[in-house]
This record gives C-alpha cells, sequence and structure tokens, in this order.
C-alpha cells in the first residue's frame, strides 16, 4: 500500500521593508497622540482642580490686550499731531542724507493725508523712491533727487525723467508720478516732464509744499481726476 505525501505547506509571504516602514510610523504616530491625548486630559483635570489658574491667565491677557490697544490708540493720535505739526524749511532739507530726504517726502505725503506712504527707494527701485495713495484714491510714485548743494547742486536732467517716465505708470501703477528735488531742473527736462504728463517739484515748489500745511496735489497743475469720493473733496 502507498504511503501518502503529506500536504505541501503554504509559504507565508512576510511583509516587505516598506511596509514594515510604514507600519512602524503608524504605531509611531498612534502613540505620539495617545500621549499627546493623555497630556491634554492631565492638563484639563489640573486646571479643574485649580480652576482660579485660569481665570488669572485670562485676566492678565485681558489686561496685556488693551494695554496693547491702547498704545496703538496713543500711537495713532501721537502720529496725527506729529504730521499736523510737520514742517521742514530746505536748509534743513539741504542738511540731510539722501536717505532721509526720501524719509521726509514720505512723512508730509503722510501729513497730507496718504496714510500707506512708504519709502521703498534702493537699489532696484526701478525709479520710485517713494509711493502712496492719497485721500482721493490716487497712486503717487515719487523719485527723489537730493542735492547736497540745494540749488548749486548739478540740475536734474531729462535722463532722470525718462527713467521715471518708463517705469511709474507701466510698473509701479501710478497715477501722478512726480519728481522732487531741492535742487534745479533743467530746461529740457521741465519740457520733456510737459510733454509726458509729469509732475516736477523743484526746490520753490518744495519750499512752500514742506512749509506750510497745504497737500502736494493743489501745488500741481493737470493732476489726474479722484479716482472715488473722498471727505476731502
Amino acid at each position: 500500500m502507498a504511503r501518502r505525501r503529506p500536504p505541501a505547506r503554504r509559504r507565508t509571504r512576510r511583509p516587505s521593508r516598506r511596509q514594515q516602514q510604514k507600519d512602524a510610523q503608524l504605531i509611531g504616530l498612534l502613540m505620539v497622540a495617545a500621549a499627546v491625548i493623555g497630556l491634554v486630559v492631565m492638563v484639563v483635570n489640573w486646571l479643574l482642580a485649580h480652576w482660579w489658574v485660569l481665570v488669572v491667565a485670562l485676566v492678565l491677557a485681558g489686561l496685556a490686550g488693551a494695554g496693547w490697544v491702547y498704545n496703538r490708540q496713543q500711537q495713532a493720535r501721537w502720529d496725527v499731531v506729529r504730521a499736523q505739526g510737520l514742517r521742514y524749511g530746505l536748509s534743513q532739507l539741504d542738511a540731510l542724507h539722501h536717505t532721509r530726504f526720501e524719509d521726509a517726502v514720505r512723512d508730509l505725503m503722510r501729513r497730507d493725508g496718504c496714510r500707506d506712504a512708504q519709502r521703498v527707494g534702493g537699489r532696484g527701485d526701478l525709479g520710485a523712491d517713494v509711493k502712496a495713495t492719497d485721500p482721493f484714491g490716487r497712486r503717487w510714485v515719487i523719485q527723489c533727487k537730493h542735492r547736497r548743494n540745494g540749488a548749486q547742486g548739478s540740475a536734474v536732467g531729462t535722463p532722470d525723467l525718462q527713467v521715471l517716465n518708463g517705469t511709474a505708470r507701466q510698473v509701479h501703477g501710478a497715477d501722478v508720478a512726480v519728481i522732487v528735488t531741492n535742487g534745479r531742473v533743467s530746461g529740457p527736462a521741465v519740457k520733456f516732464a510737459k510733454e509726458q504728463r509729469l509732475h516736477v517739484v523743484d526746490r520753490q515748489t518744495l519750499a512752500v509744499w514742506a512749509s506750510v500745511s497745504r497737500p502736494l496735489w493743489e501745488l500741481l497743475r493737470a493732476v489726474p481726476p479722484p479716482r472715488r469720493p473722498s471727505s476731502l473733496s
């Protein structure tokens, strides 16, 4: 009688190394989640037993928030007072470094009601030193040309205005493109500015703007109309 052969064993397939890594990661995440949940439960139980700590923390947070709001309000009020009384004489402007001259132009725009006025001058500024939006919704792009010797310094020429003309509207989206200098502007540059609808603030115009409270758009001719109604219009 023939002997029966034992049935062949099925070969169990071992999980791959990638599957083992995934399983290990899953186990690790579950352990971390369990630890976090345990910690949260522990903290909640502790706070329930020591509820006064939570009350003190909320009171302190409220006081800190109120202090922050108060300081912001005080700073805003001080900025308004400072802006209303902001004045510059030509001698002051002549003595400034060129970057501080840009700051002064920015501050004058803020004084006039352009709350978002900012200095953007520097390397790669593409002809824009100060940008601002006036209360009428017009976007101003200003290029500043400071002359250490004032009226005795070199005149602002057509090439400077060509840079402004090439970038102010196309790159920066200007409604009003302006060049501001504490020095002189050459005749050809003035002619070019009129042809290209650019605005020039020379030494004389700057003296009036910096020393009185009239906004710049009241001192320049042919400024574009307002984009939106304003309380100032």
